[in-house]
C-alpha cells in the first residue's frame, strides 16, 4: 500500500521577515529528511525489499545526497553566491546530524570508528560532483522551479540505488525511481525552496505538498 501523502509546511510563520541562509538551510534540511524518508517508504510500498538496518540507511543516504544536489542547484539559480556558500554547507551539516542520530540509535557505532555524520558528509563530497555534470530538463520552467533534473540526473540516482537493493529488485529500480519516486520527491523540494525563499504571505488556503 502506498504511504499517505506527505504534508509539509514550507512557509515561514511570519512572512516578510528576512531569514539568514543558515535558517533557510535548517528548515530545508528538515524537508529533505522527511522527503527522503517518504521516498523510502514509497519504495517499500511498491514491494521493493529494503530491510531494516544497514540496507535501509544505504538506500536513504543515496536519496538524501540526490535531494541535496537538487536543492543546491535550485540555490544556485535563486540565491547569490555568498548566500549559497553558507546555505549549502549548513544544509549538509543539518541533514548529516539528523541521519547520524538515527544511524547511531539503530546501528550503533561504525566499525571503522568514523562518525556517521562525517561519513555522510564524505559521501556528499564524493557524489555531488557527479550530479553537477548533469543538466536541467529542457522542458522545465526555470523561472518557476529554479532547477529540474534531466534524464541523466535521475538515471544516476537509480544507478546509485541499485547496489543497495537485493538482486531481485535491482532490475526494476531504474524504472520505479525515474518514473515515479524521483520526480515526486523533486517536486516537493522545489516547491519547498520556492516557498522558503519567498517573503510573500502564503495563500489563504495552503495547498499540501503531496508525495503522491
Amino acid at each position: 500500500m502506498k504511504p499517505p501523502a506527505l504534508r509539509i509546511k514550507s512557509h515561514w510563520f511570519k512572512p516578510g521577515t528576512t531569514r539568514s541562509p543558515e535558517q533557510q538551510a535548517s528548515a530545508m534540511a528538515f524537508i529533505v529528511w522527511r522527503t527522503g524518508h517518504q521516498t523510502l517508504k514509497r519504495m517499500r510500498g511498491a514491494d521493493f525489499d529494503i530491510d531494516a538496518g544497514a540496507p535501509y540507511f544505504a538506500f536513504l543516504r543515496e536519496v538524501l545526497v540526490f535531494l541535496i544536489a537538487v536543492v543546491d542547484r535550485v540555490a544556485h539559480a535563486r540565491m547569490g553566491p555568498p548566500a549559497r556558500q553558507v546555505f549549502t554547507p549548513a544544509l549538509v551539516r543539518h541533514v548529516a546530524a539528523t541521519l547520524a542520530d538515527n544511524e547511531s540509535e539503530l546501528l550503533g557505532p561504525r566499525a571503522d570508528g568514523a562518525s556517521h555524520g562525517d561519513a555522510f558528509i564524505d559521501l556528499v563530497n564524493d557524489v555531488t560532483p557527479h550530479y553537477a555534470e548533469f543538466d536541467a530538463d529542457p522542458r522545465a520552467d526555470a523561472a518557476s522551479v529554479g532547477f529540474a533534473p534531466d534524464f541523466a540526473f535521475l538515471r544516476y540516482l537509480g544507478s546509485r540505488l541499485e547496489p543497495t537493493l537485493p538482486p531481485k529488485d535491482q532490475r526494476w529500480v531504474l524504472d520505479q525511481v525515474m518514473a515515479s519516486e524521483a520526480p515526486d520527491a523533486v517536486a516537493i523540494v522545489q516547491d519547498a525552496m520556492r516557498n522558503l525563499l519567498s517573503n510573500e504571505p502564503p495563500a489563504r488556503r495552503r495547498a499540501a505538498l503531496s508525495g503522491d
